[in-house]
């Protein structure tokens, strides 16, 4: 038993070690200087994504109309991807297939990899790549999550410095083009509907609304729609209105993150329990079976 669990807590530490290490490796990535993206580029966004080709389906039993699929597709748009899904679908099949064919031929081979490598590092790290990739769902999810609240918080600034504006004569894309600098995760579809805007102005903001995909971004539009056809205070109210909402979903948010966080303490709070469970109260109970053991 004691070496059962020396034996977890070794796999465990692996893990945490490659957790940790792909946590430091996005730390470090996002600290590197943003290349800010110029108008001259705008024209390279126009592009249309192919779309995978059907005998690549067929062979990798990819069906478009499926429950699955379409579970992805709806959850890669609400992450900011405009690919094509079937070719992601497709990188998952494969990388799955490339997990368990490693693990197979780890088995087999088991003696002389071990020789050459040390298996127990590399075994528990294609075991957390298997258990990421199969669930890619609840990452998809989380991550539209985060999206959808970043994209609250920019419109939430955005309409904010909108309302500052008011006052001014500028036209709603001179006050857009002002508010560009306090944007991040939107900025460079803010940056294509401004590059859209003189073409036809009415067809950029509802290419915009479907680029960003939130219930927000409908609201926000339809007053950037209203403010660009009228220009009148009331329109105005009605801006300050929907800001009063952004700021309770953000208040939202920021309570059930709480919520979480204060779940994931509790949980934290219970180990050191189980290691006194372990250390002081397991060894009572083997000598209690041992004597229940002699006596019969």
């Amino acid at each position: 038993m004691h070496e059962w669990t020396e034996g977890f807590i070794g796999i465990a530490v692996t893990i945490g070690q490659y957790v940790f290490g792909v946590a430091a490796i996005y730390a470090i990535l996002q600290l590197l200087p943003r290349r800010t993206t110029r108008w001259k580029h705008l024209a390279l966004l126009g592009w249309r994504t192919r779309q995978a080709p059907e005998q690549w389906l067929r062979l990798f039993r990819v069906e478009r109309h499926g429950p699955s699929f379409l579970e992805r597709e709806l959850l890669l748009a609400s992450c900011g991807i405009t690919a094509d899904a079937a070719w992601y679908v497709i990188a998952r099949r494969l990388l799955i297939a490339a997990i368990m064919l490693s693990v197979i031929f780890m088995v087999l081979l088991y003696e002389r990899l071990n020789a050459l490598l040390p298996i127990s590092f590399i075994g528990p790290g294609l075991l957390l790549a298997m258990f990421i990739v199969y669930i890619d769902l609840v990452w998809l999810r989380s991550i539209s999550k985060m999206r959808a609240l970043q994209i609250t918080k920019e419109i939430f600034v955005v309409s904010n410095q909108l309302l500052y504006l008011s006052d001014s004569s500028l036209h709603i894309h001179a006050k857009l083009l002002r508010c560009l600098p306090f944007t991040r995760a939107m900025r460079d579809d803010l940056e294509r509907l401004l590059a859209e805007w003189y073409h036809d102005a009415g067809a950029a903001l509802q290419r915009f609304k479907l680029r960003l995909g939130t219930d927000e971004a409908l609201s926000f539009v339809e007053t950037l729609d209203a403010l660009r056809m009228h220009e009148s205070l009331q329109y105005y109210d009605l801006l300050r209105a929907r800001i009063g909402d952004y700021k309770e979903k953000i208040e939202l948010a920021k309570e059930s993150r709480k919520e979480s966080a204060s779940y994931f303490l509790f949980v934290i709070a219970g180990i050191p329990i189980l290691y006194t469970f372990q250390v002081f109260i397991y060894p009572w109970v083997r000598e209690g079976q041992k004597l229940f053991q002699s006596l019969n």
